[in-house]
């Protein structure tokens, strides 16, 4: 009897094998005859699921951006500002080997976006959502007094600041760590603190 194969799993294995010829060979050799052969298929099997090399690549970028969602999403409550701060931060930086792969990948495919116009739009996407995310925070600690009032700015400080620590730690992990990056973002939120008016202002509207 054939073995019944799930779509889904079957796709979620092809952009491991995607993510996994990216991270050792470089996004340049993630060709459909090199994803197959690593994910142990045949090119017809593989474009039984993606019909073309564009299309996976999408998809696979576009999986970074969901896993980020979903383990957002899923975040229990917290009501302290400065601790539903910092779990939040913790997920959007590579502190373990997850979020390591996803880092790298998206690094990967943001670099080949810029002649690419599929990815350009999922680059945009994942931009303007972590953009949003930032100031959401800082309007967040702001609001409680943990953070300037001035919320423009320092969203883009700490925009900036996360994306900064994601490409060190692509760079030179063996120097940035896990623990050093979320010291660095503890850090920051002290500095936010310290830099708060004595008595929180009203937080402008948008």
């Amino acid at each position: 009897m054939p073995k019944v194969v799930d779509p889904a799993e079957r796709r979620r294995e092809l952009v491991e094998a995607v993510w996994r010829v990216i991270r050792r060979d470089g996004l340049e050799q993630a060709s459909v005859r090199n994803v197959a052969r690593e994910a142990g298929l045949s090119m017809g099997s593989l474009r039984h699921y993606f019909a073309s090399q564009s299309e996976l690549m999408v998809f696979a970028f576009r999986t970074v951006i969901d896993r980020i969602e979903s383990r957002l999403a899923a975040l229990e409550p917290e009501p302290d500002p400065r601790r539903r701060a910092q779990r939040v931060l913790a997920e959007l930086l590579p502190l373990d080997d997850e979020r390591q792969a996803e880092n790298e990948v998206w690094l990967a495919f943001t670099s080949r976006a810029m002649v690419d116009p599929a990815l350009r739009a999922l680059r945009d996407e994942g931009y303007d959502a972590l953009r949003d995310g930032c100031k959401t925070i800082i309007t967040d600690l702001s609001a409680a007094g943990l953070a300037p009032t001035d919320i423009q700015a320092e969203s883009r400080r700490l925009h900036a600041l996360l994306d900064g620590l994601a490409v060190h730690a692509a760079m030179r992990p063996d120097i940035h760590t896990a623990q050093s990056l979320a010291a660095a973002i503890a850090h920051h939120l002290d500095a936010l603190a310290a830099e708060a008016p004595a008595t929180p202002l009203p937080v402008p509207p948008d």
